[in-house]
C-alpha cells in the first residue's frame, strides 16, 4: 500500500511517522535523485534547499506540503559533531541574538537554545523561508516538519521560527533527534505546539540523550512528546552507568570519550533504516 500523510489525525500517528520518517530518508539523496525518489516513493515534488552545510527539501502536493531537513552530509555517521553535543555542549547553550533572536523573544526569558543548531538553521534561512512562503502562497495545506538527527533539531527549530512568521505548523515528527535547548525553551515548544510534536527514539539510541553537560543535572531538555521504540534499556541508563564511577556523574573527559564511543559504535540504532523498521513494527498503532 502506498505511503499516504493524513492531515486529520487526531494526535500521534504512526501512519504519519513512517510516511516522514521515508522522507527523512530520502533526504539524504542529492537533488537529482531524491526529486525522482520523493515523487515515486511519497507522490511529493521535491525542491532541495542547500546553503553550506544545512539542507532541507520543500516538498509538496495538491494536500500536503513537507520540509525534509537533512542530518550530517553522511547518513552513516554522527563524525564532527562531538564539540556540539559534548565537549562544549555547556558554552553553546546561549541567548540567540540577532535576526533569530528576535523570533525566539516569545520563548521566554529564561530560554536558552544550543548556539549550533541555530547557527546552522540561520545559515539557510533566507532560502528557505523564501521557498516555504512561495508553496504557502500558492494554495492553503497543512504543513509538517521533520528530520533526523541533527536535522530533527533543525525541524524543530524552524517550526517554532515559521510560526512566529505567521506560517502555520500542522505537526512536527522528529527521529532520533537530539535536544536543542533548556527546561524553559522546552516547555515553550509544549505550549505553542500542543500535542503536535512527535520525537521518535529508539531506546538504544544515544544521539537523543545529548547534548549532555552531566548526566543527572542536564541543562538541556527535550519537549514532548517522545515516543520510545526498539528494547527495554534506554541509553540514559547507559549513560548513567558510563558515568558512574565520576564524581556527581560529572562530564570529565574520559567520561566523554566513553559517551562518544558508545554512541558511535551503537551508530546503527540511530540510522533512518532503523527507525523505519521500528515503526513499521508499531503496525499503525496510534495513541
Amino acid at each position: 500500500m502506498a505511503l499516504a500523510l493524513n492531515p486529520n489525525a487526531a494526535g500521534r500517528s504512526d501512519q504519519n511517522a513512517l510516511f516522514l520518517a521515508t522522507a527523512c530518508d530520502l533526504a539524504y539523496f542529492p537533488q537529482d535523485r531524491g526529486q525522482a525518489e520523493f515523487a515515486a516513493q511519497l507522490g511529493l515534488n521535491a525542491t532541495l534547499i542547500s546553503a553550506d552545510n544545512t539542507q532541507c527539501y520543500v516538498c509538496e502536493n495538491d494536500s500536503v506540503i513537507v520540509l525534509a531537513f537533512r542530518g550530517s552530509e553522511s547518513p552513516n555517521s554522527i563524525d564532527g559533531f562531538k564539540d556540539w553535543l559534548l565537549t562544549n555542549a555547556k558554552n553553546f547553550l546561549v541567548l540567540p541574538e540577532g535576526k533569530i533572536g528576535t523570533d525566539f523573544v516569545a520563548a521566554g526569558v529564561g530560554a536558552r537554545f544550543h548556539r549550533g543548531f541555530m547557527e546552522s538553521l540561520e545559515e539557510i534561512w533566507e532560502p528557505l523561508f523564501k521557498a516555504v512562503d512561495a508553496v504557502v502562497a500558492k494554495k492553503d495545506r497543512p504543513l509538517f516538519v521533520t528530520g533526523h538527527s541533527l536535522g530533527g533539531a533543525l525541524a524543530l527549530l524552524a517550526a517554532w521560527r515559521l510560526q512566529r512568521q505567521m506560517i502555520p505548523i500542522h505537526n512536527v515528527y522528529t527521529f532520533g533527534a537530539p535536544m536543542v535547548g533548556n527546561d524553559v525553551a522546552a516547555k515553550a515548544f509544549e505550549k505553542e505546539f500542543p500535542n503536535r510534536i512527535f520525537r521518535y527514539v529508539d531506546s538504544g539510541d544515544l544521539v537523543p540523550t545529548l547534548p549532555t553537560i552531566s548526566m543527572f543535572s542536564n541543562e538541556y531538555w527535550h519537549c514532548l512528546t517522545e515516543v520510545v521504540v526498539g528494547g527495554t534499556v534506554h541509553a540514559s541508563d547507559t549513560l548513567k552507568a558510563l558515568a558512574s564511577g565520576s564524581p556527581s556523574a560529572s562530564m570529565s573527559q574520559a567520561v566523554m570519550d566513553g559517551v562518544w564511543t558508545k554512541a558511535t559504535s551503537g551508530i546503527q540504532k540511530h540510522l533512518m533504516g532503523n527507525y523505519i523498521t521500528q515503526i513499521n513494527g508499531l503496525n499503525g498503532k496510534s495513541v
